[in-house]
């Protein structure tokens, strides 16, 4: 069973910067299409970033497109987050995810993805 982990979260001030991990020992990222959820307080859960492997591009919802950038390095089979110009509004549990089947259409419906990390929690404090 794939086994992910999602890592870095923390308190951040507004303004600031995190950078979140994801890693699954013995999965081979490179494989599947990667996603970064979140859920904020009192919401569902929702897509941020994803890299889908049929193309290779990555995606971006719109309320974080030009603050965070998502990255994967093959070498450490690592998945990451930069999260940059935190807002209040970013508190959340992130999560990775990862779909071993063709994504199309909403690369962010959770349905795409088989696997599922813990979560790692976020607070940007005002």
């Amino acid at each position: 069973e794939v086994q992910l982990q999602a890592s870095g979260g923390g308190l951040a001030q507004a303004g600031g910067s995190l950078r979140l991990s994801c890693v699954a020992p013995g999965f081979t990222f490179a494989d599947y299409s990667i996603g970064w959820f979140r859920r904020r307080p009192g919401k569902e859960r929702e897509g941020v970033s994803c890299i889908i492997s049929s193309n290779g591009r990555i995606y971006y919802a719109d309320s974080v497109k030009g603050r965070f950038t998502m990255s994967t390095d093959n070498a450490k089979n690592t998945v990451y987050l930069q999260m940059d110009s935190l807002k209040p509004e970013d508190t959340a549990v992130y999560y990775c995810a990862a779909s071993a089947g063709v994504i199309y259409g909403d690369y962010f419906l959770t349905g795409w993805y088989n696997y599922w990390g813990q979560g790692t929690l976020v607070t940007v404090s005002s």
